[in-house]
Parts: structure tokens; C-alpha cells; sequence
């Protein structure tokens, strides 16, 4: 990959300029490509490979977001649990999943048990309260066509047979429940990121160019961008004109967006929060768990840290994988500068970036907490899933960094947003993705989003037919649509080669 082109500068313009080698942009350059085989595109990646942030299998805990198992998308409201963001963020998976299976039907990508494999998602609660919570929510959730076959169990039997690793050890007089969604799923979003920058870069309208940082975005003058690029490697500067900008840097997104001067970004502000994974290949251990296991967030803690015990498959291999435990750095990206933080402060969002601090004092204690937390510490936490786990068994990764979204707000200055944002200008000729959480999973759903700000009038005629051939279900509520729901799902278990 960046074989010849390497050898080559860009050209002085194109149609299309993405900035960042991940996911996201892999995914929008994938379809506009699809709509439009002879838009000129090129893909700017600072690093020298593509994936290798927060789509790389490390970064990120490579759970497809469905819903199943993440608990904080059910909040119990007057005791009653409301399940519509549960299935908001279920529907946008499919959406994924109908993409990839287009992508592996058009022979475009191969071999998906390279990036997806089925991993049931289970919900797993300790004590008496939390039981009772489960239960209501899983009587909640299966009035939704969405989540039929998820399965309940207090018993400890049954929960033995599903989660042996994390039963070895309990009191029978331990209340423990459990849901179970067999349809779950582990994902490399690394690995399926470069498949599909391998695919671009092969074709004759698509160039990429790692080593190669876009510094500053300003308008041309003429109805497009100028971007300031730096190749890294060689140590050479020039300008980059483009029709229309995404900017998918991860961390990075905001102070390109920002140097864009668009008034959408005004008072846009980024917390930095990194992770660590305790992990271990111990064969004996890997093999009693085949699961991605969530819980409960302790009190004070952000959504991005609720505890779950996982099954990772990477290039293949097996691994489990228990966090996150939060971090705190400058940085907004795993290999940038700690002055990152610091150089985005300013006269445009320092009252947003104050008033999240001053409203979010847990946040900040709980990260302190978490910084300074020992290896013994954190195994700890890890023995309310694993009773008997050893400290030999694991060891400590630092996975990726994430910048949460600060927002302006009227009443507080700034709020702390934990979700994903798609920010276009007015013209709809510059996007940009920022946010974290859940992030990869809904990386077809967002481009689509992208595509409707900036490319309406082309998704509405004749790129229309090519969206349905892509996203069979676009246009539709998939809970109120249940025979679609068993259409799709039976088609991307097939393509997908999943096994539930």
C-alpha cells in the first residue's frame, strides 16, 4: 500500500480531501468513491500507516455498538426503563453491518472473520437492586422487535454455563444476573479500515499519502479549502485545494475545525481522557470466557468507563481484555503533543471549557482516582469478575486517547458531551466528527449523516439507488419495521460469516 504514490507529492486540488486515516474517513471516501468512481479524492494520514489511532484493535474496547449489553443506554426514568436510545444505537449498527456485507458482496473487501466475528454481549449485575434493574430492563428491551432472543438468568447454573471464567468462586447466596445476546459481535476496526484504504489507494481516482499532517484549513476564496500540508518525511510544505473537507483526525478534529473559521465551531472545546486495559492470553483463562461482559458504572464515574470483561480476536488471536481505566494526559492524540490541550484554549471557547470543569468536579476526582491507581488497585476491580485472578495472569495496556466533546451552554457555559457529533458549515462543503463514544460502530451510520448535510440533493437523485443497493433499510425505523430487521440480519449474517 502507498506503494508508488508514495514516490509522488499530491496534486495542487482535488474534489474531495479527507484528513485522518481511520475509519471514518475510510468509510466516507468508500462511498462517495461507490456513488462517484471519478471523484478525485485524497486521504492525508500524519502517521506512517493508516489505522494506527483510535480505529487501531488497541484503541478501542472493538465492541459493535448494539446495545445488548451497554447499560447506560437504558436509564431507569420514574421506574420506568426508556429503551429509545437503546434502540437508536442498535438501529445504527445494522446500518454498519448492512454497509460491510455490501462491501464483501461487491468483492471490495475479503475474509471478514478478519475484522468481525460473533462474540455474545452480556449485561452482568451484582446485588439485589441491580438484579431488579436487569430484570425490568430486559422485560423492557424485549418489546422491541431489536432485541428478541435476548435471554435472562439469576440462576446460577445457567450463568455458569455462559460466563465460567466469572462464576469460578461465587457464594450461592450471591444475587447475580445476567442478559445474554447471542448476535454480538467483536470487531478490528483497524484491520477494516485499512482493507478499505487498500482497496482506495488501488483505484485510479483515490490517492493516499501517510506522513502527511494537514497544520491549518481556510477557505479559498472560490467556494472551497486551502489546507496547509506537511510531508513529514521529507520535510516539505504545500497547499492543498479542495471542494469539500472531512476532517476524521480523532482528537485532532478539533483544532483542524476550529482553524477552518466556520461559526459552526465557536465555542467547541475538547477534554482529553486516555485508557488502559489490564489484558491476558493465558490460553486457560481465554478459553472459559467467550463473551463481552458489561456492568454497572460506579457512582461519579463518565459513561466511557463502565466495566466490562471481553474477548478480543485480533490478527486471529484471542485475548481478554478488562477496563477501562481512565486516564489523564494533554495529548488529544495517542502520538501528539502535550501541548494539544493547552494550545486549544481559546477567547472562542474558554467560558465553554470553564464551566464543564467547574460542573463536572466528579469527573475530575474520579480521574485523579484512576490515575493514581496501582496494578494491585486495578486488579482489584478486576476480581469482582474474575474472583480468583492473578496478577502474573494480566498485564496493563494503554489503549487510545479521546477527546470528549465540551459544548457551549447558556446556562452552564460549557457541558460535557460523551457522545459522537457530525459539525458542517452553512454550505455543507466542510464536516467534521467529533466525540468519542460509540464512535467506530456507527461509522456508517455518521458518514451517511455527512453525506445528507453535504451531498442531500445527490442521495435524494442519482446517487439514491446506489444508497439502497448499500443500506437496504435506509429511510426506515427498523424497530417499527420487524420483518426488515430478520431480512437484514439473516442477509449480514451471511456475508458476514457470522455464527450466532
Amino acid at each position: 500500500m502507498q506503494k508508488s504514490k508514495q514516490d509522488m507529492t499530491p496534486k495542487p486540488k482535488y474534489d474531495v480531501a479527507l484528513i485522518g486515516g481511520g475509519i471514518m474517513s475510510a468509510t466516507l471516501a468508500t462511498m462517495l468513491h461507490e456513488f462517484d468512481p471519478n471523484l478525485e479524492i485524497v486521504i492525508f494520514e500524519r502517521l506512517g500507516e493508516v489505522a494506527k489511532e483510535s480505529s487501531s484493535a488497541w484503541n478501542n474496547a472493538g465492541t459493535g455498538h448494539s446495545a445488548f449489553c451497554e447499560l447506560n443506554y437504558t436509564p431507569e426514568k420514574d421506574g420506568k426503563i426508556d429503551i429509545k436510545k437503546a434502540e437508536y444505537i442498535a438501529e445504527q449498527f445494522e446500518v454498519s453491518k448492512q454497509f460491510w456485507s455490501y462491501l464483501i458482496n461487491k468483492n471490495i473487501i475479503h475474509s471478514p472473520k478478519e475484522f468481525i466475528n460473533s462474540c455474545p454481549h452480556m449485561s452482568f449485575v451484582f446485588g439485589e437492586k441491580d438484579v431488579e434493574f436487569l430484570k425490568k430492563r430486559h422485560q423492557a428491551l424485549q418489546q422491541s422487535p431489536l432485541f428478541q432472543g435476548m435471554e435472562y438468568s439469576d440462576d446460577h447454573g445457567k450463568l455458569n454455563e455462559w460466563i465460567p471464567l466469572m462464576m469460578q468462586k461465587r457464594m450461592a447466596t450471591d444475587k447475580l444476573a445476567a442478559t445474554k445476546m447471542d448476535m454480538g459481535t467483536d470487531v478490528d476496526f483497524g484491520m477494516l479500515a485499512t482493507k478499505l484504504i487498500q482497496h482506495l489507494d488501488s483505484t485510479e481516482s483515490v490517492e493516499v499519502f501517510t506522513y502527511h499532517e494537514v497544520k491549518d484549513i481556510n477557505a479559498d476564496g472560490h467556494g472551497g479549502w486551502e489546507m496547509k500540508v506537511n510531508d513529514r518525511k521529507n520535510l516539505h510544505k504545500q497547499t492543498i485545494h479542495a471542494d469539500f473537507v472531512f476532517i476524521g483526525a480523532g482528537g485532532y478534529a478539533l483544532p483542524l475545525l476550529e482553524s477552518s473559521g466556520i461559526e459552526e465551531s465557536r465555542g467547541y472545546g475538547g477534554f482529553p481522557v486516555s485508557g488502559q486495559w489490564l489484558v491476558t492470553t493465558n490460553p486457560e483463562l481465554v478459553e472459559k470466557h467467550h463473551a463481552k461482559v458489561y456492568t454497572q458504572a460506579t457512582v461519579g464515574a463518565p459513561p466511557m468507563s463502565v466495566p466490562h470483561l471481553d474477548l478480543r480476536i485480533i490478527d486471529g488471536k484471542k485475548a481478554l481484555l478488562f477496563g477501562p481505566f481512565a486516564g489523564f494526559s494533554t495529548k488529544f492524540l495517542k502520538e501528539g503533543s502535550y501541548l494539544d490541550l493547552p494550545e486549544s484554549i481559546n477567547f472562542k471557547n474558554i467560558r465553554s471549557l470553564f464551566g464543564a470543569w467547574w460542573h463536572n468536579m466528579p469527573l475530575t476526582r474520579y480521574l485523579i482516582q484512576q490515575v493514581t491507581m496501582s496494578k494491585s488497585q486495578r486488579m482489584s476491580h478486576l476480581r469482582d469478575f474474575v474472583t480468583d485472578a492473578k496478577e502474573d495472569d494480566w498485564e496493563l495496556k494503554h489503549a487510545g486517547q479521546r477527546v470528549q466533546i465540551i459544548k457551549r451552554d447558556r446556562f452552564e457555559g460549557g457541558r460535557l458531551e460523551f457522545g459522537t457529533e457530525v459539525v458542517v458549515n452553512k454550505d455543507g462543503n466542510i464536516a467534521s466528527l467529533l466525540g468519542a463514544s460509540p464512535g467506530a460502530s456507527t461509522s456508517a451510520f455518521a458518514m451517511i449523516m455527512v453525506l445528507e448535510k453535504c451531498f442531500g440533493d445527490k442521495l435524494k437523485t442519482e446517487w439514491h439507488e446506489k444508497l439502497l443497493e448499500m443500506i437496504p433499510s435506509y429511510g426506515k425505523k427498523l424497530a417499527e419495521h420487524p420483518e426488515l430487521i430478520n431480512t437484514i440480519r439473516t442477509y449480514s449474517k451471511e456475508k458476514l460469516e457470522l455464527q450466532y
